[in-house]
């Protein structure tokens, strides 16, 4: 029974420091993408993809679920480098692969992206 007092807060201020330490990273990379200068390049969309991450737990007898979707977007350059980019601006469902235009990079994000003109979804490549 001593164990499981001398137990039960260590283990209660390891999690509540997990959390506080959680939160302090998020809000790192949030104000290093936020505070980064936008940078347009010429590139195209080789891929997209989701990530569903989900939450469920049992309050009172009643199970609560949340899931929050974030979409992924990969540019190819026309120096052959790629990279992947958190859509922060609802892009994804507007834009296909194979797409070439300018993308607005900010940090991490891709907050535009502007086809080339008379391209149709998926046209013309490199």
């Amino acid at each position: 029974m001593k164990l499981m007092f001398t137990l039960v807060p260590i283990l209660i201020a390891v999690i509540f420091a997990a959390v506080i330490i959680s939160l302090i990273v998020r809000g790192v990379r949030y104000a290093k993408n936020a505070g980064s200068p936008r940078d347009s390049r010429y590139a195209r969309i080789v891929s997209k993809r989701m990530n569903v991450r989900s939450h469920s737990h049992n309050m009172n007898d009643s199970m609560h679920n949340s899931s929050r979707t974030y979409y992924y977007i990969t540019l190819e350059f026309d120096n052959g480098q790629r990279q992947e980019y958190l859509d922060v601006k609802n892009l994804y469902g507007l834009v296909v692969e194979g797409d070439v235009g300018y993308a607005a990079i900010q940090g991490d994000w891709i907050v535009a992206f502007e086809r080339n003109a008379g391209q149709g979804q998926g046209g013309n490549r490199f």
